[in-house]
């Protein structure tokens, strides 16, 4: 833990002042992250020289990046579960510096070796998320400050995007002129282009959020204390938590799968419903804005059940509420009662709502209810690994078995198989882990071990 000035002051500030500083710094940290991430998926990379395959180039890109991501999930599992405070912004920075570095790879390299140079970029982008959560579960207001973490990745997802068309077309990004490239970039550099104007900030945010002291007495007694878990407190965990959590990471799969597909061909998407850029240049912000703050104000909500078995059951409830709006808003756009944007914005709710209690709340509340001494990072990046790995699934069935359907056509098939696979899952895992909780904090606890 960090001993300078600012984390002094911090510790010995208010509530909301912590809470404040916390949250700002967690949410601007991370959405410069995605900037590293998803500019490239604002690009179509048609009719590239030197690419004959049958699955297209930018599903290549997209594969091969979420590869690299879902690989990093796995080494993830050990890596930031067992990760200290002493070197966490470091990683960070690191991690980073070494994904812009994959991006100038990215615009130099042959055609065919792009697809590597987006799995390099991938892998220590992966990891950024499990380091982030660190500094911010086993808190009191761990619901808050996790929310507000999540919804960073809704709104800087779109935002990024519409940076990166911006740069492809030669315009101001969102009117800003300073901004404005001397003509319009490339896609190969454009990624490279839209993560270097983040860099700096990003250092600045992780340093900043660096000085945020460490839980305190009352948030262990109130959320169970947090500590690295090796590998033989990992093993107790799963055979603690196994049908619960297998039937979790089962939605899991599916719900990964549909929000990146949905996340990475949007634009493409938007193209088939007839939205075109030129006349639409910040729609990818407007939908993800939508998103973000539904789902920020309901997960946020969660921080009034101070009991923790509660706060479990809000979370299930909302997360099968985010299943059905998956179904409901594609019925609803295929009878014509809605357009394609209100459908796009309402999948989105719904995918996120289900989505981002599985980064923050879900197991931060699990573990709290249980009193499982631990890390919620661990099972974070225990579904991760599960959820990418369908990712790249679904692209290649896309590509292959399902080529002759748009892909808006293929979102919606998804968004029902998604739904229905959620709202069971949830009743099961709902059902077990109640069942779980009405048992002594003590039998739990001998269960694990």
């Amino acid at each position: 833990m960090t001993n300078t000035w600012l984390s002094r002051r911090l510790q010995h500030s208010g509530p909301a002042v912590l809470n404040l500083y916390a949250v700002s710094l967690a949410f601007c940290a991370y959405a410069c992250m995605f900037a590293f991430r998803k500019p490239f998926a604002a690009a179509s990379y048609q009719n590239a020289a030197g690419w004959d395959h049958q699955i297209q180039l930018k599903t290549a890109f997209v594969i091969a990046q979420l590869m690299g991501y879902g690989a990093a999930k796995f080494f993830g599992i050990r890596f930031c579960s067992e990760a200290t405070r002493r070197w966490r912004a470091f990683q960070l920075i690191a991690l980073i510096m070494a994904a812009e570095l994959a991006l100038v790879f990215f615009a130099v390299l042959p055609v065919s070796l792009r697809p590597l140079a987006m799995f390099v970029n991938g892998f220590p982008l992966g990891m950024v998320w499990g380091l982030m959560v660190r500094y911010l579960e086993g808190r009191q207001t761990s619901d808050f400050l996790l929310a507000g973490l999540s919804c960073s990745f809704i709104v800087s997802s779109g935002f990024v995007k519409d940076i990166g068309r911006a740069l492809l077309a030669g315009d101001a990004p969102f009117g800003v002129d300073w901004l404005r490239p001397a003509s319009p970039v490339s896609e190969t550099w454009m990624p490279a282009a839209t993560g270097a104007m983040f860099l700096l900030p990003f250092v600045v945010f992780v340093l900043l959020l660096d000085q945020l002291p460490e839980p305190n007495a009352a948030d262990a007694a109130a959320r169970t204390l947090r500590k690295p878990m090796d590998r033989h407190e990992r093993l107790r965990f799963l055979k603690a938590f196994l049908p619960g959590l297998a039937a979790l990471i089962l939605f899991y799969l599916f719900l990964t799968a549909f929000r990146d597909f949905r996340d990475n061909y949007m634009a493409d998407i938007f193209d088939e419903l007839g939205y075109r850029y030129a006349d639409n240049q910040r729609l990818f912000t407007a939908t993800e804005t939508v998103a973000a703050f539904a789902v920020m104000t309901l997960m946020a909500g969660l921080v009034f059940f101070q009991n923790n078995r509660a706060g479990l059951a809000a979370a299930f409830v909302l997360m099968a509420a985010g299943a059905v709006l998956l179904s409901l808003s594609t019925v609803l756009w295929h009878a014509g009662m809605i357009d394609g944007f209100a459908w796009m914005t309402l999948l989105g709710c719904g995918a996120y709502l289900a989505y981002v209690p599985y980064n923050s709340i879900l197991f931060d509340r699990m573990i709290a209810s249980t009193t499982f001494v631990g890390t919620a990072v661990y099972a974070i990046y225990l579904a991760d690994a599960v959820g990418y790995s369908g990712s790249v699934a679904i692209l290649i069935v896309k590509d292959v078995w399902s080529l002759q359907t748009s892909r808006a056509e293929f979102l919606a098939q998804l968004a029902i198989v998604a739904s229905i696979v959620g709202v069971t899952t949830m009743v099961f895992s709902a059902y077990y882990f109640f069942y779980r909780a009405e048992r002594p904090a003590e039998t739990a606890n001998e269960a694990a071990f």
